[in-house]
């Protein structure tokens, strides 16, 4: 099989542009993603080759061109929607939230929503609060909508092209400061199936899990640990919605530690479920209490020194790591 070295953003686009090649439903809307060839260039040359009817520019109005696309999901396409940061999702909340993701259900199954909201979601550098909010958990909480936040560009095309073949609203979340990461993935079509996490590094003395960025920072975790003698293992949810429990408590089974790691809240969080969820089906296997790494309970500081205090560090996951093994 051959293979290329490609950056998130592009891995992403090039699920994009296979999409629309293979199901003419599918089609791209947001702002700036036409002319500007997008925000973060993930839809650059998208216009010059699809045309307006299919890479579709909007006014800055969340609220309106979110419930443009999941009417136009309602009666038979498959829009693409991206919002520049998933922030600016809360403006078109009552249109994922009353009609996305409740339709098939209210509609007594008549109408399905296959829709992906995308975009960058969580921290960039220094953009302060009401550019920086991981939303994950606050979605999470609502059913109806699948969930998905790859680390890497690999998973990243192979999620997108399952998202897009979903006949549920899905939420593919990004991130900024990952958009230049690169990868080598195969040049022929693959897809990476929803609702599968990935076992990243085996190990057996702690299992170590997280989600989108934070799965990079504890690589970094793992290898520094790993000189020590201390074998973790480490896996990438990629999934968050559906959860996949049963790779978790196998993992969590053979190790009898677990961390949580997430870059949102920990109130209420993403690791607040999982650690529960672990409990629920491992609770014998544990030798210690479950720890988390999330955020400072804050909005997001515009000072770069506050913004890196703020956020999970590798010295605050060795932190949790050392408390868990003791």
């Amino acid at each position: 099989m051959s293979k290329q070295v490609v950056e998130m953003r592009e891995a992403i686009r090039q699920a994009l542009d296979e999409e629309m090649t293979r199901d003419p439903a599918v089609y791209i809307i947001g702002e700036e993603v036409a002319e500007y060839n997008g925000a973060y260039k993930v839809t650059k040359g998208m216009l010059d080759k699809w045309g307006p009817s299919r890479v579709i520019d909007t006014p800055i109005a969340e609220l309106g061109f979110a419930g443009l696309a999941i009417g136009s999901a309602m009666t038979g396409l498959r829009p693409v929607v991206e919002f520049m940061s998933f922030n600016f999702s809360f403006v078109a909340f009552d249109q994922i939230v009353s009609n996305a993701i409740k339709m098939h259900y209210m509609s007594g199954n008549r109408f399905s929503v296959p829709i992906v909201f995308r975009g960058p979601n969580g921290a960039a550098a220094q953009v302060s609060s009401q550019h920086s909010h991981c939303v994950e958990a606050i979605y999470g909480n609502l059913p109806g909508l699948i969930i998905l936040a790859p680390s890497n560009p690999y998973d990243a095309k192979g999620l997108m092209k399952s998202a897009i073949r979903s006949n549920n609203p899905v939420l593919f979340l990004e991130c900024e400061l990952s958009y230049n990461d690169k990868m080598e993935i195969p040049t022929e079509e693959y897809l990476v199936p929803i609702g599968k996490a990935r076992v990243v590094t085996e190990g057996k003395h702690l299992t170590l899990i997280s989600h989108s960025r934070m799965v990079i920072l504890c690589q970094g975790v793992v290898e520094e640990l790993a000189k020590k003698g201390i074998s973790v293992e480490l896996i990438d949810l990629r999934t968050i919605k559906p959860l996949d429990i049963a790779t978790i408590a196998e993992s969590v089974r053979k190790t009898h530690r677990c961390v949580l790691v997430e870059e949102g809240h920990i109130f209420s969080g993403i690791s607040a479920e999982v650690a529960f969820q672990i409990g629920e089906h491992c609770f014998d296997f544990l030798d210690a209490p479950i720890a988390r790494v999330a955020q400072r309970e804050t909005p997001m500081p515009y000072s770069k020194t506050l913004e890196k205090e703020t956020m999970p560090t590798k010295e605050r996951i060795l932190a949790a790591i050392s408390q868990v093994l003791s």
